[in-house]
């Protein structure tokens, strides 16, 4: 297979799996806090085609780096606005590093213990993809800027007034990101962050190896 092509099966593997789960995330996380708007608009699914954004699935098929569609929260339903803001934000990357933890479990799985063959091997690349990907994605929304997850778990920090006045510049700021993602300027901080997480995530499953 081409590494071209390898690159495009890739980047739908996040459309079809990271990104629908990480928007249900959202979605479920309200529904349980009180907000029920993702449920009536018909987000609390994990089917791809309900999350996915135009431009954020061409982007990310051709660049590497996209978005779907956010999923609608109405934080004046949850009883603490700012802790249910924040926690919402949060399943999103968490239901990532779940992900990743037991994709990681079957990657090892079959390292330690599946007998050798050319499906096995890129079954392994698949769940090592997943893993990684996964990670990455979690470790990119934690980041503290407009409109990220992270922005929103930071925002608990923060006044209203203040939280507010930022967001109020968020799709500037959004169109900013993109072009910072794009130049490269990220990749060493988070590639480093990425790294020490899979560190984590090894030592996690550790027991892995030891089954049989």
């Amino acid at each position: 297979m081409s590494s071209v092509i390898s690159k495009y099966l890739i980047h739908a593997l996040v459309l079809f799996t990271a990104f629908p789960i990480h928007e249900f995330a959202h979605g479920y996380a309200a529904y349980k806090l009180g907000d029920n708007t993702a449920k009536y608009k018909g987000r609390l699914t994990i089917n791809p085609f309900a999350h996915l954004d135009l431009w954020g699935t061409l982007m990310m098929l051709f660049v590497g780096f996209g978005w779907a569609k956010p999923v609608p929260i109405n934080p004046n339903n949850f009883k603490n606005r700012k802790l249910g803001m924040a926690l919402t934000a949060l399943a999103g990357p968490v239901s990532n590093l779940i992900m990743a933890f037991l994709a990681m479990i079957i990657y090892k799985l079959i390292y330690f213990h599946a007998t050798y063959s050319e499906i096995m091997v890129n079954i392994f690349y698949v769940f090592g993809y997943i893993v990684s990907l996964n990670i990455g994605l979690a470790i990119f929304n934690l980041l503290p800027i407009p409109p990220l997850d992270g922005s929103r778990i930071f925002s608990i920090f923060l006044k209203e007034e203040t939280y507010f006045n930022i967001m109020r510049y968020e799709q500037i700021i959004f169109l900013v990101l993109i072009v910072v993602m794009n130049i490269g300027i990220l990749d060493a901080p988070i590639s480093a962050l990425q790294t020490g997480a899979l560190k984590i995530m090894d030592i996690l499953t550790f027991f892995v190896g030891r089954l049989y």
